[in-house]
């Protein structure tokens, strides 16, 4: 992985993902998107501090939590189609398909260890920045607790008609937001061996996350 990747798995950088992918978001189409950041950040915070394989960053559970509580709320297709780039539209639908399922699970355990960190943080929403496209909305927040606070904002987008609501589509840890940051090490795979070439790069870490995670 990139240098920058790594860094992002540091204790603060990795305590910030970690808390925004265990997220478990609940939609309201006429919620204001500040308040359901708050809401639900507060939720997943009170969730993890009494949940002991949580905080022990149990791999199984968290992809459960993800799954049932986080994915639904997630335009996870567009977040992969951004980190992707250009060659997210030449891809057949089971690359697609593929390289979805492979990138949330990398994101899922490469985390998956900051939960065990959650102790007194609290979460902090600041003023929303007025003027926004609800196609592109970012709401800034604040991770407190001891040390020095971490930035985290949320970009969303507002769903119209049936199922309407906010959705994440990116996530900006301490100024750097997540898809850009996974773009350039795509691009970098895609341009050197192609579309299958990044699924089975990713396949072969997740693997070796996943051969980590079992040993004791």
């Amino acid at each position: 992985m990139l240098t920058l990747i790594h860094s992002l798995c540091t204790r603060r950088h990795g305590l910030a993902l970690g808390l925004a992918l265990a997220m478990p978001l609940a939609q309201a189409a006429d919620e204001a998107p500040d308040a359901f950041i708050k809401r639900v950040a507060t939720e997943t915070l009170d969730t993890v501090k009494t949940d002991k394989n949580l905080r022990n960053g149990d791999v199984v559970k968290i992809m459960q939590l993800v799954d049932n509580k986080l994915m639904p709320h997630v335009n996870f297709r567009r977040m992969t189609a951004l980190a992707t780039g250009p060659a997210w539209r030449k891809a057949t639908p089971e690359q697609q398909k593929r390289l979805q399922d492979e990138f949330k699970t990398l994101l899922v355990r490469t985390y998956s260890g900051a939960l065990s960190q959650v102790s007194d943080q609290t979460i902090v929403v600041k003023p929303l920045r007025p003027g926004q496209d609800d196609k592109n909305l970012v709401v800034n927040t604040e991770v407190r607790g001891k040390g020095d606070p971490i930035e985290l904002d949320y970009r969303l987008e507002k769903t119209p008609g049936e199922g309407a609501g906010w959705m994440i589509f990116d996530l900006n840890v301490l100024g750097i937001w997540l898809i850009e940051n996974y773009r350039t090490q795509f691009t970098k795979e895609i341009n050197a061996g192609g579309i299958d070439a990044l699924i089975n790069s990713l396949a072969e870490r997740n693997k070796a996350n996943a051969s980590l995670a079992r040993k004791p």
